[in-house]
């Protein structure tokens, strides 16, 4: 018999009563029941019931056994009682009469239990990470992340790409978050970095000949955590392919996406590729507040600025009068209550905000009425206008928000949320899906009135060259997200591979000829020798895990993650280095102000 096991914890069943086995792994659980010792005993794949009594010859020393030791048992498999099958472990029809037990690893008294749900604080969960992990949710978490990455290399190569590595190593690149720098050795005062992503690399692949690119990366950002975002590196799914247009990216990668979310979204509605609809930048940030628009909610925001003009609801009128303004109403169907409008007031009084004007349509027996501050200050005749622009009805209301969009947007997509989610008009068992595209290349700094990079600097503008001759913050690039409830999943462009033209749209934001090829030399000399068109995109794995596993924070799907400090508190990084390692890279830690 093999030293540790015959079978896991999940193998047996009725057909194996009768036999002798082995069994190793960890105790889950112990019951005493009037002296018949029962113990749950757990690996990776399952759980298998141990039943010791004071006639087994190891009664004692099961007896001495805690929770978390790792044991070895031999036994003989034994048919339960039919009353005392369970149904929900594989294992459920027999238990192992224990003959031998050998401790394997015992164990100290748990800073946190395996067993049960109880609900830990997360430095103690990541203190003990490998206790953390040992429980059955973070086991599946772990292997649906597992079967995803597996599934997603499967398509990949099905739809025709090789997958090849890149540098982990490599210059600083400046891709919209901090590096993470590291100093040689061999060349003092000179620094690598981590790559932020493989973007240089995989275009270089590009211009080398091989027409179709991915890999599983590691990528680094030293960034602020969020829930949704690791703070120091994440996994992507990262593709480029030449000769290709923006559509032919959506239709390559859309099945591979699709095709893992309807494999391991538990039986969820997935949208079919065909229908995942384009919208343009400017009118997902009107209608949704958001370039990861939440599609599952039907709730599309509205300008309603022209029936507030002169109207007598002096705040809005007041606001119309300056530059830059408008009025956005936001539908709320079935939200027609004074309790409702009151509490989302509240809300937007905790979001920073005075209020949230609101109107409100009830019936009145003799026909309907418009209810709320606004509808009496404005007149029947313009809040009739504005429900009919609307669509809204009995029982229904709006809510409305004033002012520059950039000073109330944010609240006002959180508005749609929490409205869509209160009035329980979101379908929670559904993937919605929807590219965002046309992305503007530049911004205009409201303060300084320099003009920057919106996005991916090295994206193609939609008309080249002549695109670049007029308004900057009127030209967009071929750049593109695909949003999924309210996430970004995946990232890409079709790219600026035109060295005279990537020199213009650097130009634009500031960056000088001789600074674009010291940054990005490598890339600017490719593009000199015969550069094909192409283009590609990134998927997020840990974000596309974290939906699949219906979580809410990443690092639940994330095998040894870092605390909201990027710290790790398990291997305690970031640590201070030796005098001597400061030495040999002649470098000198300052001390804090």
């Amino acid at each position: 018999m093999h030293a540790y096991r015959s079978h896991t914890c999940a193998d047996l069943k009725k057909a194996n009563v009768g036999e002798t086995v082995r069994l190793s792994g960890w105790v889950h659980r112990i019951r005493d029941h009037g002296g018949v010792l029962f113990l749950d005993l757990r690996d990776h794949y399952g759980m298998t019931q141990v039943i010791c009594d004071p006639d087994s010859p190891v009664f004692s020393q099961v007896e001495k056994v805690r929770s978390e030791w790792c044991i070895r048992i031999d036994g003989n498999v034994k048919a339960r009682d039919e009353s005392l099958v369970n149904p929900k472990l594989n294992t459920g029809e027999i238990e192992v009469f224990a003959r031998d037990l050998e401790v394997l690893g015992a164990a100290e008294e748990l800073p946190l239990m395996v067993f049960g749900d109880q609900e830990y604080p997360e430095e103690t969960r990541l203190r003990y990470r490998y206790l953390d992990l040992r429980r059955e949710v973070m086991q599946r978490n772990m292997t649906l992340r597992s079967d995803v990455v597996a599934s997603i290399r499967k398509r990949m190569w099905g739809e025709g790409f090789r997958e090849y590595q890149t540098p982990i190593i490599t210059a600083s690149s400046p891709e919209g978050a901090r590096d993470f720098l590291v100093p040689s050795r061999l060349h003092p005062g000179k620094f690598y970095a981590l790559p932020q992503a493989p973007q240089q690399f995989k275009q270089l692949i590009m211009v080398s000949g091989f027409d179709k690119y991915f890999q599983i990366a590691p990528c680094f950002r030293d960034e602020d955590p969020r829930a949704d975002r690791s703070p120091t590196d994440f996994y992507q799914l990262d593709m480029e392919m030449s000769f290709v247009s923006q559509q032919d990216v959506f239709d390559t990668i859309s099945p591979v996406i699709a095709g893992v979310f309807e494999d391991f979204g538990g039986g969820r509605v997935v949208d079919a590729p065909d229908d995942w609809p384009q919208i343009p930048y400017k009118t997902a940030m009107l209608e949704y507040g958001s370039d990861k628009p939440d599609l599952r909610n039907p709730i599309k925001m509205q300008v309603v600025s022209d029936h507030f003009r002169g109207s007598g609801f002096a705040i809005f009128a007041k606001l119309l009068e300056q530059e830059g303004t408008e009025i956005r109403a936001i539908p709320a169907p079935k939200g027609g209550s004074r309790k409702f409008c009151d509490r989302m007031n509240v809300f937007a009084q905790k979001e920073g905000l005075p209020g949230m004007g609101y109107i409100f349509w009830r019936d009145q027996g003799n026909g309907m009425e418009a209810a709320g501050p606004l509808a009496k200050n404005i007149g029947p005749e313009r809040t009739e206008a504005i429900r009919q622009q609307l669509g809204l009805g009995v029982g229904d209301a709006a809510f409305f928000l004033g002012g520059k969009p950039a000073s109330f947007v944010k609240t006002a997509a959180k508005a749609r949320v929490v409205i869509g989610n209160e009035l329980k008009l979101t379908d929670e068992n559904r993937f919605a899906f929807a590219w965002i595209v046309d992305f503007p290349i530049y911004e205009k700094d409201e303060e300084t009135g320099k003009i920057d990079f919106e996005h991916n600097p090295f994206s193609m503008p939609q008309g080249e060259m002549a695109a670049l001759e007029g308004n900057p913050l009127d030209v967009k690039g071929f750049q593109y997200d695909l949003a999924c409830n309210g996430y970004e999943l995946v990232s890409g462009a079709i790219r600026n591979h035109r060295p005279e033209i990537m020199f213009k749209a650097f130009e634009i934001a500031g960056y000088g000829e001789d600074e674009v090829r010291k940054r990005f030399g490598g890339m600017v000399n490719a593009f000199r020798f015969g550069a094909p068109p192409h283009g590609g995109c990134a998927a997020g794995i840990d974000r596309i895990v974290m939906l699949l596993a219906d979580q809410q924070n990443i690092r639940e799907v994330i095998m040894f993650p870092m605390n909201q400090r990027a710290e790790d508190l398990m291997m305690d990084a970031p640590s201070e280095p030796l005098s001597e390692q400061l030495m040999e890279l002649r470098l000198r830690v300052m001390p804090e102000d």
